[in-house]
């Protein structure tokens, strides 16, 4: 048994096919089969249930293949740990933000990573909140934009910045002649929300909570640009963080709450015992948006 052959296994795992592994292993269909053969034989146990028309893990399987992945984090923390010890600045870094963050953010960061840390090979993760905190733990990135307040005794959280919410409707809405919007201003109208999962979704809902605003149920978008289209349209009005807003936009209105205005407020989290400080510490104030 190798490292090659774990990566072999946990190809066939990823995409449960022969043919398509061996293409992403750059080995031919036989020689993948007979190595994941062999590695059965070796650990005396079927690691894939095998038919003409589909590949599945047996239940041993899953437990063999979680260890493969497991091993190959460990190696590749290993190669990592090596060269930053070499260049703190250095090797690889996985930053993960959540989806209604990241793309507003990432854009602007990456060339200030570029430029301040050249060595550095930087590797950008966007997922919903519950992944990254569970990816964080398990040593698969290395920090993630979250919105806080954030509580895992295994982390480390530095707070970054506050981004206000702002209502977001249609030109021709009542709502839009307003300088500001009290949130009681909400409550005979209807919220598009993102669908589930997202904590953006979870922070609107609070306030709609406390307004007697519903939500409209027969939508749920996947995205803050969806949102944006769908006011657009008129189909509703929704929240948009300040960070998602865009300048010059035609076809929306966004009106500012007075205040105290509705926020979330963004920090970077990290494991405690993260040997990457050397490079958090240069990353924390790139983190502010300009």
């Amino acid at each position: 048994m190798n490292l090659r052959d774990l990566q072999y296994l946990i190809a066939v795992a990823d995409l449960r096919n022969f043919s398509q592994a061996a293409n992403q292993c750059c080995v031919s269909q036989p020689t993948l089969s007979n190595q994941i053969r062999k590695l059965e034989e070796t650990l005396g146990v079927v690691v894939f249930e095998r038919s003409n028309k589909r590949v599945m893990p047996t239940e041993t399987g899953e437990q063999i293949i979680s260890l493969a992945r497991r091993v190959l984090r460990e190696v590749d923390a290993m190669h990592d740990v090596a060269q930053s010890a070499q260049d703190p600045l250095a090797g690889k870094f996985r930053l993960g933000a959540f989806p209604t963050l990241s793309t507003y953010i990432f854009p602007s960061l990456v060339p200030k990573i570029t430029a301040a840390m050249p060595q550095l090979r930087l590797v950008l993760v966007e997922e919903k909140t519950q992944t990254l905190l569970d990816r964080l733990k398990r040593g698969e990135l290395d920090a993630a934009l979250l919105a806080l307040p954030v509580y895992d005794d295994q982390l480390v959280v530095r707070a970054l910045f506050d981004d206000e919410f702002f209502l977001a409707v249609p030109p021709l809405h009542p709502l839009a002649k307003k300088k500001q919007a009290e949130q009681t201003d909400l409550s005979n109208s209807k919220l598009l929300l993102l669908e589930e999962g997202h904590c953006l979704r979870d922070q609107a809902l609070e306030v709609c909570h406390r307004v007697g605003m519903e939500e409209e149920q027969d939508f749920r978008a996947t995205s803050l640009e969806t949102l944006r289209q769908m006011v657009k349209a008129g189909s509703g009005i929704t929240f948009m963080p300040n960070i998602a807003i865009q300048p010059d936009e035609t076809g929306i209105c966004y009106v500012p709450f007075k205040k105290p205005a509705p926020y979330r407020t963004i920090g970077l989290v990290w494991r405690k015992t993260s040997a990457r400080m050397a490079v958090i510490e240069k990353l924390l104030p790139m983190l502010t948006p300009d």
